[in-house]
């Protein structure tokens, strides 16, 4: 078996020259044959243009990884961080960088995977749609861990070197009432017999429930639901619990949570269970649907195609402006939710149907039926898969939401370079502040 290349810790200095698309520095060490380019080095806590000292901390064939020791000439784009955590929590890896430039790296980064991996540039450049920075997230997962040599549970994100979990007293990233809570929680389940027993907790946020669901390897003692019930009490949380897979989630207490969000523009409530999937960013969340539509034009008499659509997150308010929707979605629980929360909703104009929209669905009913145009908002892995599928042609217009710009940039390639479409526009948007997450939105038509 072939050894991983010693790591030498001796502190050298480095000279920053880019950011990369994780959040790091990017620099170069010295070349070994003079007249060619250095091994490349990603430097975490670094800066563009900064001259910093810094330790190895990983080595490979192609790049070494490593850390700021210090920096010995800051960038004028440098900030004092917020969190007393950050440098050694995972969450978040740009809290270091001037918001504006935040953005503008963001912007950058969609940019350049659309010219490098899709062959493509965008007839104009979306202005990057952004809301407030801090107290933004009401969905997550929390690791949890007892270490014996600190003598306590950690509840928390894990560590940039993630085989630890952070020892985090709060987090500004999350919404208030959660991200001040976290020492609390520690303090609960270290003091729960089946503290072991617990790998993590979820969080999950509707507009009048803040949940939690603790996932559990073995049975809790009645003792311990006895403090779970408390503590959720006190605090008013909702404590559910989690036993085994998703199906195994149930309510401690209250018995009844009433989860669910309104996008008020469109009148519309969507109610959801704690383990399903919302958008992170509620109020980015708002602007971005409108922001898609802004760009995809519903019509009245239109019928409209929304892939990947979960709960009806574009789906519902788009009923409210065309004359139909059809909404399709691999996960099944999602679909069956996203249809009740059309029935609480009045619209009977959208329809919803369940599909693994990476296989083959050519003698669907919802794919043989006509649109006028589409809708995507697919996972990180793209919609590559169901857009070769696809009688593109019907469209019109294409409004694609990514959170991943590689994805995005592959299939705008496709779609432009072999299907016909221009890009019209493209932008970023931050949907997750102070990460390195890249969330877009692009235009496309005929």
């Amino acid at each position: 078996m072939a050894r991983s290349p010693r790591i030498d810790k001796t502190p050298f200095e480095l000279k920053i020259h880019d950011l990369s698309h994780d959040g790091r520095g990017v620099a170069r060490r010295t070349p070994l044959v003079e007249g060619e380019p250095g091994k490349a080095v990603f430097v975490s806590g670094a800066l563009p243009g900064e001259r910093v000292l810094v330790e190895q901390t990983a080595r490979s064939r192609h790049f070494d990884e490593a850390r700021t020791l210090e920096v010995l000439e800051a960038s004028p784009d440098r900030v004092t961080p917020r969190c007393p955590h950050f440098g050694t929590c995972g969450g978040c890896v740009l809290q270091h960088l001037d918001e504006t430039k935040q953005i503008a790296a963001k912007q950058h980064t969609l940019l350049e995977n659309l010219e490098r991996i899709g062959h493509v540039t965008p007839g104009a450049v979306l202005p990057v749609l952004k809301e407030g920075s801090w107290g933004y997230r009401r969905k997550g997962r929390f690791s949890v861990r007892r270490v014996e040599k600190k003598g306590k549970t950690l509840v928390g994100f894990r560590e940039q070197d993630p085989r630890f979990v952070a020892d985090l007293r709060e987090c500004h990233t999350l919404i208030p009432e959660i991200g001040f809570k976290i020492a609390a929680l520690s303090a609960l389940v270290d003091s729960l017999a089946g503290r072991a027993d617990i790998p993590q907790i979820e969080f999950i946020a509707g507009d009048d429930v803040i949940a939690f669901v603790v996932r559990h390897l073995n049975p809790l003692v009645p003792e311990d639901l006895e403090k779970l019930t408390a503590f959720a009490k006190e605090e008013q949380f909702a404590i559910f619990l989690q036993p085994g897979g998703n199906h195994t989630v149930h309510p401690l207490w209250p018995a009844e949570v009433p989860l669910s969000f309104k996008l008020a523009p469109w009148d519309v409530e969507l109610a959801f269970r704690p383990l399903d999937f919302i958008q992170v960013n509620a109020k980015l969340n708002e602007k971005m649907i409108a922001h898609a539509f802004a760009l995809l034009d519903p019509q009245p008499g239109e019928r409209v195609l929304d892939l990947f659509c979960g709960l009806g997150n574009f789906t519902l308010p788009l009923a409210r402006l065309v004359g139909e929707v059809v909404g399709v979605e691999g996960e099944a629980g999602l679909v069956a939710r996203a249809k009740d929360n059309a029935q609480r909703n009045g619209l009977d104009n959208a329809q919803f149907f369940a599909a693994d929209l990476t296989q083959d669905q050519r003698g669907t009913p919802w794919m043989r039926a006509g649109f006028d145009k589409l809708l995507l908002d697919p996972p990180r892995s793209g919609a590559i898969d169901v857009l070769k599928q696809l009688p593109l042609k019907q469209f019109s217009r294409i409004v694609y939401v990514s959170c991943h710009p590689g994805s995005l940039a592959r299939d705008a390639g496709y779609l432009v370079n072999e299907c016909g479409f221009k890009l019209v526009s493209a932008g970023a948007m931050d949907m997750f502040p102070q990460t390195a997450h890249v969330e877009s939105i692009a235009l496309f038509e005929r």
